[in-house]
């Protein structure tokens, strides 16, 4: 059973739909009505948050569950955490400055290439040695 990276991917699932009603709320605070994506820069800030944590979901999500199938639950999970703290981080520091956002992304795309790197090297040894 993988409980601990079904936890996380949940609270990552949550994370973005935070993000999504964060979006929502800076488009009334700042008056950018629908289809609009630009419009006050920090409404754009808002929105950029989001956006770039849905183009990370298709990265994080597979390297998660690759890397608790083929190393571990609680390790995957763990690195999990650590990339919803990483994009947390990202989320506030770009929601005040774009010079602040760097943090959070260095963190979350450490964890994700972690992830990642893990999961293809665990496959390919078990390729090499089956």
């Amino acid at each position: 059973m993988y409980d601990f990276t079904a936890l996380v991917t949940c609270l990552s699932i949550l994370l973005y739909l935070f993000t999504s009603i964060q979006v929502s709320r800076a488009r009334m605070a700042y008056g950018v009505k629908l289809p609009a994506i630009s419009g006050h820069p920090d409404f754009e800030r808002v929105f950029r948050v989001q956006m770039n944590t849905l183009e990370w979901m298709p990265i994080f999500l597979p390297s998660l569950w690759l890397f608790a199938i083929y190393i571990g639950d609680a390790s995957a999970a763990a690195l999990g955490l650590v990339w919803i703290v990483g994009r947390i981080l990202y989320m506030v520091g770009y929601m005040r400055a774009v010079e602040k956002r760097g943090p959070g992304f260095a963190i979350q795309a450490l964890a994700c290439i972690v992830l990642w790197l893990g999961s293809l090297g665990a496959i390919i040894w078990r390729l090499v040695h089956a």
